[in-house]
């Protein structure tokens, strides 16, 4: 009854918009907030990425990333990293922050080893949707990355909740459904995601693919899919089929070897 009253309360706060957000993404969420401003100048933001040592670590990993790093000449300067990645994938960088910092603040062993086995999949769900908008269904692959990179944002939020209160998720039932759409929509909004990708994401929950596959949800849809690493908080999730979407092995072998190069790549850059 007690965890009960609990998960209420995070859940209301949530619908009022009060997520708790750890103030070691202060930072990143005003990079973002920057990244967002057509008129920013690349000076300004330069000085944003300098002001936080680990933000300008994590941008300059990022620029010499395969992923990002097609001819394999290494950046060293804050400068010439953003100007390499752009702010298109330096915005989705600063998003992977913000989720990853949630995992980084978990105590409980348990917890942290969901935390970390969500962001694998995260991983590998970004990587995968990038050769998949690419290769499959004719969407803007950076867009698809982005949106791979914040599509469990809930679920890091759920389980950094769950870790000031001890057996929050215990049962799946009390989380999972509308709750869990709830609390998707808010760090969104937290987020300042764009309403093209949030609504995406959030109407992953109960989706099935129709033929033929198009757009961003088909895209992360197959990618979490094809993930080999599943998410920790799908426990009683069934996975859409992939029969009469990807019939073509040659294609489905080329999607997963990309992807797992990308996964690996960003994984490392990424990890805070």
């Amino acid at each position: 009854m007690e965890k009960l009253k609990d998960f209420s309360q995070v859940l209301a706060q949530a619908s009022r918009g009060e997520l708790v957000f750890p103030t070691s993404v202060n930072a990143v969420l005003s990079l973002q907030l920057a990244l967002a401003d057509p008129d920013s100048e690349m000076d300004a933001v330069i000085r944003k990425v300098l002001a936080e040592p680990l933000l300008a670590a994590r941008t300059v990993a990022l620029a010499n990333a395969a992923v990002f790093n097609r001819s394999g000449t290494p950046v060293t300067s804050v400068r010439a990293a953003v100007q390499r990645v752009g702010y298109r994938n330096l915005y989705t960088m600063a998003a992977a922050m913000v989720v990853r910092q949630f995992g980084a603040r978990i105590r409980d062993a348990e917890l942290r080893r969901q935390a970390d086995q969500l962001w694998r999949h995260t991983a590998h769900v970004a990587a995968l949707a990038h050769v998949i908008g690419r290769k499959l269904t004719s969407t803007d692959p950076d867009t698809a990355l982005f949106a791979g990179i914040v599509h469990e944002a809930g679920g890091f939020y759920l389980l950094s909740r769950a870790d000031d209160i001890p057996g929050l998720l215990d049962d799946p039932a009390d989380w999972m459904g509308a709750a869990q759409e709830i609390i998707a929509r808010e760090m969104m909004k937290k987020m300042s995601i764009p309403e093209p990708v949030s609504q995406a994401i959030v109407s992953l929950r109960g989706a099935t693919l129709t033929p033929p596959p198009l757009g961003l949800r088909d895209t992360l849809l197959i990618a979490k899919r094809l993930a080999p690493v599943r998410s920790p908080l799908a426990a009683g999730q069934d996975s859409p089929s992939l029969t009469g979407f990807i019939d073509d092995n040659a294609l489905l072998e080329q999607i997963l070897l990309e992807s797992a190069d990308e996964a690996a790549s960003m994984s490392a850059a990424l990890l805070v």
